[in-house]
């Protein structure tokens, strides 16, 4: 047997969710005949029925949902494959052999599904601020492939013209539902990619908050909502015919499988012993419950003065007569002086059963009453002067607060997770991720994509030389990464302020034909070589990676074997030799070998014949029978 073919395009999703009923119930598998008149498994859906009974939900029948127009081309959308590849440059990148870190550029919603096979179930956190609705704003430039071409003139996402920008005007008629149509398939892949127990936290504001939530529980479950933290980003009034100022933001909180926040480790410098009580430190803490919890309205007796106390208006006491007793015969309920005061709960550093408290859903200002559990971030005018600082001009608008990116890794991260970032912006989670590091000796890794979307002419960013928004989010890494270097950095933190800079582009490979009806003469002359001209060993190598499902952050290596270039990424995990002269020969395959790599890749052209491949694959099988060998 022949050496295989590394496959691309990749699958559509919908394979794989197939794949995975027939594991857990074959009995719903069948064969069809498909257009091209191949057999294909199928799912039989009459099975299913019968396998749910009176649980399945079919036609018009009402049911609970969140529905609009484009729903359905948008999860289509989510499952479509990408004939598409990342293309690496160096040039543009910071340490790109050895960091860990990684900026793509391009489409994310390309972007996330080419990521999807080697990220499956590898990212800790995500965070996103996507484009909020306002109903004049641009949303975001779309890609629909494929068979998608009727969805993009349907839904609004293309003029006559082809042009992908999209303004989501309040006299669309689609005001909502492009912007869900845009958001859906990404936070669907975007699960995909999270590990079990992995969060993501999504800012919004009030234009979309609830349909975002709404998706949300779609996807994710409405058991895996943790919250919503409410941040006041800005101060002063802001003109508005409602007379109502909106000074504030969410962030929501959703797990991919039930998991919690990390809390805030619990301090006890509040904690005194005035009266030298034999149980150590203690603090007064509120004795009283918003919720009645059985019999908890009564009235309670200080035994040294008689008075009698009933719980606070509105409220009760958190205990049953019985145990409430018990807490007044050991001390730990502190009377007033006056009848008319509160009774307090006695509560000892000494009875703390957890190491960290409940963190806040309100995100406190600096200066403002936090308490232990508050996270506390700066609001917008502060992220916008720090920017401002970083490059000396204003060129990015309501940039998020670093402190507010930082927090939020505090809660959802742990110090050698992943973090994603598909609307990166102005590359704040970058530059969080690196102080983060700095300060606790993490090793936290990012990843970021951003849309290179057109800068206008008459912006400070584009005066100042950054064409679009993608160049100003790496100048923000390179710049951030190089300050954080100039600090304090904890001795434990690898420094790795680099990032490998890849863009989303068209297939390496030339699309061939494979109906000789659909054959001419000069294609067969054309698929001699079926790399398209332009396309260098870099990309080819990049292709690899993502078609064999492989991190694109891996270590890679340039070595010279037998006077040929080859790719050792990750030492061992790949050698990859795409020289196109046809000199493969039998020297080079065992010198290669020696390095009993788990999977080697060759172009198609390194072979003199097929006689060669054949060759090639019987040294591999001797000589290092563990490779998996393929071709491109």
């Amino acid at each position: 047997m022949a050496i295989e073919t590394l496959s691309t395009p990749r699958d559509d999703a919908s394979r794989d969710l197939v794949e995975r009923l027939a594991e857990g119930f074959p009995e719903l598998m069948t064969e069809t005949r498909g257009e091209d008149g191949s057999l294909r498994r199928s799912v039989d859906f009459d099975k299913l029925r019968q396998l749910l009974g009176d649980r399945a939900v079919d036609g018009p029948q009402e049911r609970y949902q969140l529905d609009w127009p484009g729903k359905r081309e948008a999860l289509a959308l989510s499952n479509a494959s990408v004939d598409a590849a990342l293309r690496p440059y160096e040039s543009e990148s910071v340490e790109f052999a050895s960091t860990a870190n990684l900026f793509v550029e391009g489409d994310n919603l390309d972007a996330l599904k080419l990521m999807r096979e080697g990220y499956l179930g590898k990212i800790d956190m995500i965070y996103i601020d996507p484009p909020y609705n306002t109903g004049s704003d641009l949303i975001y430039k779309d890609s629909f492939k494929s068979a998608a071409t009727d969805f993009k003139r349907k839904s609004g996402y293309t003029n006559e013209l082809g042009e992908r920008l999209v303004h989501n005007a309040p006299s669309n008629g689609r005001f909502h539902s492009d912007w869900l149509s845009m958001i859906y398939p990404r936070l669907r892949i975007a699960r995909q990619l999270m590990r079990d127990g992995g969060l993501i936290f999504i800012s919004i504001d009030d234009n979309e908050r609830a349909n975002l939530q709404k998706i949300c529980e779609e996807i994710f479950g409405h058991d895996n909502f943790l919250g919503c933290f409410v941040w006041k980003r800005r101060s002063g009034a802001m003109d508005a015919v409602t007379n109502l100022s909106e000074d504030h933001e969410y962030v929501l909180i959703y797990s991919k499988s039930q998991a919690v926040l990390k809390g805030v480790e619990r301090t006890f410098e509040k904690y005194t012993n005035p009266d030298n009580d034999p149980r150590g430190p203690w603090i007064s803490d509120n004795l009283s419950a918003g919720k009645p919890g059985g019999d908890t309205h009564y009235p309670i007796t200080d035994p040294d003065t008689g008075n009698e106390f009933y719980p606070p208006k509105g409220r009760y006491w958190p205990y049953s007569r019985h145990t409430m007793a018990g807490k007044i015969a050991e001390g730990k309920v502190i009377f007033p002086k006056s009848a008319g005061g509160t009774p307090m709960l006695k509560r000892f550093a000494s009875e703390a059963i957890k190491s960290t408290l409940p963190v806040s859903s309100w995100i406190e200002r600096p200066g403002g009453n936090a308490g232990q559990s508050t996270l506390v971030t700066p609001m917008n005018s502060s992220a916008t002067k720090a920017l401002k600082e970083l490059f000396d001009a204003k060129l990015f608008s309501f940039p998020k607060p670093v402190e507010l990116i930082k927090a939020l890794m505090s809660q959802g991260m742990p110090k050698d997770g992943v973090v994603l970032d598909f609307f990166a912006g102005s590359a704040t989670t970058a530059q969080a991720m690196f102080e983060c590091n700095a300060e606790d000796g993490g090793n936290r890794r990012a990843i970021l994509v951003q849309l290179p979307e057109v800068l206008a002419p008459d912006s400070d960013a584009f005066k100042e030389g950054f064409g679009d928004i993608a160049q100003l989010s790496k100048e923000r890494i390179r710049r951030s990464g190089s300050k954080v270097l100039q600090g304090d950095c904890h001795s434990d933190w690898n420094r790795d302020v680099g990032f490998r800079v890849l863009k989303v582009d068209s297939s390496n490979l030339k699309q061939v034909r494979h109906r000789p009806d659909q054959t001419a003469q000069q294609d067969l002359l054309d698929s001699v070589d079926n790399v398209k001209p332009g396309r260098g060993a870099d990309d080819l190598l990049f292709q690899v990676l993502v078609d064999w499902g492989l991190e694109l952050t891996l270590p890679i290596r340039r070595a010279i074997v037998r006077e040929k270039t080859v790719f050792f990424v990750d030492d061992a995990a790949l050698a990859a030799c795409f020289d196109a002269e046809g000199g493969i020969d039998e020297a080079f395959v065992k010198e290669l070998t020696a390095h009993k790599p788990l999977r080697a890749v060759f172009r198609d052209a390194g072979f003199k014949d097929s006689a060669a491949k054949i060759n090639v694959e019987q040294l591999f099988k001797l000589l290092s029978p563990a490779t998996e060998v393929r071709c491109i």
